[in-house]
């Protein structure tokens, strides 16, 4: 499979899986909303995402910034890293975002932003020091590859989502094994039999949904975070004209054992490798996908 067919059937799976998650997120709102029997959920769940995403659009930049203690850095206080970066967006036909630094050893970076306009990579002292010109021009690659594609505006939406639908299916949980209450609607709902056969139905699917809906969830999440960390790699690959560069980058930040400390559970699937070291997380779990399998494709990329 040639660079370019890679890059495309990433494209087409990730909006597969994008496609199938607001289904689910909407089918969820329906089936809780006709086992309560209050359609003003199922408008709630459309409204409130709506609302959510919309915010983490405009907020969630300086939000991941501020969180990571990542400090702008302008053209006189990093020339090199600016002229790298500078040189890559003139390639790319991309405007040049801006740069972060993170005051931490660990070599590891990661890009933000709602969309090429208002981009950010932020790089770690660590992998600015550790790794050559070639393999620093790769990892910029693959975050600009992030940039341009969208994947940072992407992956936002998604986890606001997971964590609306997990708060939906908590509060439904809560609810459904509620006796007092659920005695009390009953006797005011009447309905006939018909109607309390399709509310049993619909009480037993939503019981279901409610347990299996935050799992679902994840799994989704993941899996949009995996199908772009291999878009990104091929698209920055593309870029370079050197894939080889940033298969030797994640090779040096994998092998480095030093855990980065400005990540937490809520950004770590931001940053180009996983920046939890030295933890045995099974591979159904982790948002990126394993280093060897991504340095075997770049490595088996055909770029003419």
């Amino acid at each position: 499979m040639t660079l370019y067919n890679q890059a495309d059937r990433n494209t087409r799976l990730t909006w597969v899986y994008i496609t199938s998650f607001l289904v689910f997120v909407i089918g969820a709102g329906y089936i809780f909303a006709g086992a309560t029997g209050n359609s003003a959920i199922l408008y709630g769940c459309i409204i409130f995402s709506i609302l959510m995403s919309f915010g983490s659009y405009w907020w969630s930049d300086k939000i991941v910034l501020a969180m990571s203690g990542a400090k702008v850095v302008n053209h006189e206080h990093g020339r090199e890293i600016y002229h790298i970066v500078e040189n890559l967006c003139i390639t790319a036909g991309l405007p040049v975002p801006k740069i972060y630094i993170i005051e931490d050893t660990a070599p590891n970076a990661f890009a933000t932003g709602r969309d090429p306009e208002h981009g950010v990579i932020c790089l770690t002292t660590g992998i600015i020091q550790k790794l050559e010109k070639t393999e620093l021009e790769g990892v910029i690659a693959h975050e600009l590859s992030h940039i341009g594609n969208k994947d940072i505006l992407l992956s936002t939406v998604v986890v606001v989502m997971v964590g609306f639908v997990t708060l939906l299916a908590d509060w439904f949980r809560h609810w459904a094994f509620w006796p007092a209450r659920n005695a009390s609607r009953s006797e005011a709902g009447g309905g006939g039999r018909d109607g309390d056969q399709f509310r049993f139905i619909l009480m037993t699917v939503a019981i279901v949904l409610s347990i299996l809906a935050p799992f679902a969830a994840m799994l989704m999440q993941l899996a949009i975070s995996r199908r772009r960390e291999f878009l990104a790699d091929a698209d920055g690959a593309l870029l370079t004209r050197y894939p080889e560069g940033l298969a030797r980058a994640l090779e040096k930040i994998s092998a480095d054992t030093e855990p980065l400390e400005a990540a937490n559970r809520a950004t770590a699937h931001l940053y180009i490798i996983n920046p939890f070291k030295g933890k045995d997380v099974s591979k159904l779990f982790l948002t990126h996908p394993p280093i060897k399998e991504r340095i075997e494709a770049l490595r088996g990329m055909d770029i003419k």
